[in-house]
């Protein structure tokens, strides 16, 4: 099945919250949306007398993603929302602006699944994978955090940006986002989450995330799938998507890797010598959606397509237009061919 949906809440929605996004874009014909986890802040406090004997899952006050417990003379986190809260433990709660608490993540899981609209989660666009700081351990623990949220809501991709070179060389860059994201997928392993997590190719020569980069980490850590943002990727390699054999290329490089879980991302997009200079709504930029929608009609790969665009849902919307148009010139011809076919035989 070939999707399509809006990287945020729909700029047309008259709400401002995910339960209306859903609908929203449920409404517009569409069938996929990726929350966008732009701001996360950690709040650790005690718990409230009330609270004691609960889970995190049952606490409707504060999304708490790990208990703070003292053990013997040892600080563990304990990320199991399974877990029952103690009277000297320390809570350690998301304030991102998404939901109050896991009962909403379900609720919309719920809804997403009703609706049929796939939800996905971004993590904040500015992550730092390489420098081993406690920038770092932030953008690692927003990876884990948001893994968590898609687990409650039946997610089923954590879409990453990994970070900048800066002045470590792409070696050693390359050898630290690889360790950290292994250290996140023994974590994954370990606390059980389904949802995949997407490593997203960027568009600048200075930022990590070429597409053989990615999946040389693919290859060394089991678990991440590449995620191709295509006007990132068509940046950085100077405007090479024109054709449908071009996408046909980037598809046969990934598919052995995404199996069931191929999510992407598509916008226009200005760029100069391998560097993207701002993202655009489709029509103005030099990538067009209609090779890929040509490739999409003759291979039919299951996939997801995510409007990055300015003009989101939009622009959403516009590529399904593109690909049932496509669809059904291809379908109007072979049954004039077939008809041609069966007069010669009469």
């Amino acid at each position: 099945m070939i999707r399509f949906g809006p990287a945020g809440i729909p700029l047309s929605c008259k709400g401002r919250t995910l339960k209306d996004g859903i609908e929203d874009v449920h409404n517009l014909g569409l069938s996929a949306m990726e929350i966008q986890m732009v701001r996360v802040n950690i709040v650790d406090r005690s718990p409230d007398e009330e609270e004691v004997g609960l889970t995190p899952l049952q606490v409707e006050g504060d999304l708490i993603v790990a208990i703070g417990r003292k053990r013997g003379k040892k600080d563990i986190r304990i990320t199991d929302p399974s877990e029952k809260i103690k009277e000297e433990d320390t809570l350690i709660t998301l304030s991102s602006g998404l939901v109050q608490n896991y009962s909403e993540l379900k609720a919309l899981g719920q809804m997403g699944e009703e609706l049929d609209v796939e939800l996905s989660m971004h993590t904040p666009y500015y992550m730092d994978l390489s420098t081993n700081t406690e920038l770092t351990e932030k953008s690692m623990n927003s990876i884990r955090w948001a893994g968590r949220m898609t687990q409650q809501m039946k997610g089923r991709i954590v879409v990453t940006h990994m970070g900048l070179y800066g002045d470590l060389g792409k070696k050693k860059t390359k050898t630290n986002i690889t360790n950290n994201i292994s250290t996140i997928m023994d974590w994954w392993k370990e606390d059980g989450l389904k949802p995949v997590l997407g490593l997203e190719t960027s568009g600048r020569q200075e930022v990590f995330g070429s597409l053989d980069e990615i999946l040389d980490i693919c290859d060394d850590v089991k678990g991440p799938v590449p995620v191709v943002n295509f006007a990132h990727f068509h940046a950085r390699e100077n405007g090479t998507l024109r054709e449908p054999s071009d996408f046909a290329d980037v598809f046969d490089r990934t598919k052995r890797y995404v199996k069931q879980v191929n999510c992407t991302h598509f916008a226009g997009v200005e760029h100069d010598e391998g560097n993207e200079k701002r993202v655009t709504p489709i029509k103005k930029g030099d990538l067009r959606f209609e090779p890929l929608a040509e490739f999409l009609v003759e291979e039919m790969p299951g996939v997801t397509i995510i409007s990055s665009s300015p003009l989101l849902e939009h622009d959403a919307m516009y590529m399904k237009v593109i690909f049932e148009r496509v669809l059904m010139k291809k379908v109007t011809k072979e049954t004039k061919t077939k008809k041609v076919d069966r007069d010669r035989e009469d």
